[in-house]
């Protein structure tokens, strides 16, 4: 089960991890649980998992950094997580979920063909992606087209991890793997 800060990070995992594990399928391999921001996830996550009685579910808790301090967030995350007695993988995505989209050139340029020239841009101005702060607000600059809905549904169907130059986006990709060939 993946607890996420928001609808956006649903609709692009839905194209995405049946990507990462073929075959996986959503509502028999994986659930997707979208919440209204940081505060609404964080209020959920020791509730769901005290109130989730099926047996043997992993839960993975995905949400952005946003600039945070990541080593304080994840801490206090675990925290809510011990007091569940159950135990949840914590993502953080450095900075923000869009942040994946501008770490894949290929996928980007794929999703929006008409804007090559700045797709190319961002990749000259962010060679670290996960350093970049605000990539939604990138994004919507130079893309009129941007949307986050719109881009996660794009992008989950074209971002390739292996090609990725987010390391969260690769740890990510690897947790996920790791979680799937448990669990077969």
């Amino acid at each position: 089960m993946f607890l996420l800060e928001e609808p956006s990070m649903k609709v692009f995992l839905q194209a995405w991890l049946p990507r990462i594990v073929p075959g996986w399928l959503e509502g028999t391999d994986f659930l997707l649980v979208p919440h209204e921001g940081k505060s609404d996830l964080d209020r959920s996550v020791p509730v769901k998992l005290k109130a989730w009685r099926e047996p043997g579910t992993r839960f993975v808790i995905v949400r952005d950094n946003d600039g945070a301090d990541c080593i304080s967030t994840k801490k206090r995350l675990l925290e809510l997580i011990a007091g569940t007695g159950r135990t949840a993988v914590v993502r953080l995505i450095c900075q923000e979920l869009e942040g994946w989209y501008l770490a894949d050139e290929v996928a980007l340029r794929g999703a929006y063909p008409t804007h090559v020239k700045a797709v190319e841009r961002f990749a000259r101005r962010f060679p670290d992606p996960d350093a970049c702060r605000k990539p939604s607000v990138e994004l919507g600059r130079d893309i009129d087209e941007f949307q986050k809905q719109d881009a996660a549904r794009r992008l989950g169907a074209r971002l390739d991890a292996a090609r990725s130059r987010s390391a969260s986006c690769r740890l990510f990709a690897r947790t996920v793997k790791s979680l799937a060939a448990v669990a077969a």
